[in-house]
């Protein structure tokens, strides 16, 4: 437990005033405790406040937020990083983002997948596809034939045609 509440304490070092949910699998420990990695989720309400800051907006063809609706956008159990990265994106760019995909329910499935709270979808516009393929390497096609951009901090933009499905491994630079 001394792991767990130095994890969640410093987790709120990193995010101060923010509402930081942590869960059963936050901490993972390898078996010979050298090596810890913590993920923080965040609720909707903390990420819509964070997007707000910086003039991010979302939508969704259900106008809703319910997580387990898939034409809703909800960004419940959203990891801390992510809302950070897409801060960072918003800042870096200075591009109209607009959020049309979260942590709801009827994206792909895997470890680092949406629901997982490790990716976004921005409606495409010509700016952030401007800027990401003037500042992001291309690594080449996505299994299911998608471009793919790396970000300088790990991140991978795939472009899906008609918006932009992002994977955050950190928060890109925050």
């Amino acid at each position: 437990m001394k792991i767990r509440s130095a994890l969640t304490a410093l987790a709120l070092t990193v995010a101060p005033g923010l509402a930081v949910l942590a869960g059963a699998g936050d901490a993972l420990a390898a078996q010979d405790g050298a090596q810890v990695a913590a993920v923080s989720k965040i609720s909707h309400a903390t990420a819509t406040s964070m997007f707000s800051s910086v003039g991010i907006t979302w939508s969704s063809s259900g106008n809703c937020s319910n997580r387990n609706v898939s034409t809703c956008t909800s960004f419940e159990q959203l990891n801390l990083a992510t809302a950070q990265g897409a801060q960072t994106l918003k800042r870096s760019s200075g591009c109209a983002l607009n959020i049309t995909g979260g942590t709801e329910t009827g994206h792909a499935s895997g470890t680092y997948s949406h629901w997982n709270g490790y990716k976004l979808d921005y409606g495409k516009n010509t700016c952030v596809t401007n800027y990401v393929k003037g500042n992001f390497t291309y690594i080449g096609l996505r299994g299911d034939g998608a471009p793919q951009y790396q970000s300088g901090a790990g991140n991978i933009y795939a472009d899906e045609g008609n918006h932009w499905d992002v994977l955050y491994y950190n928060c890109g630079g925050c």
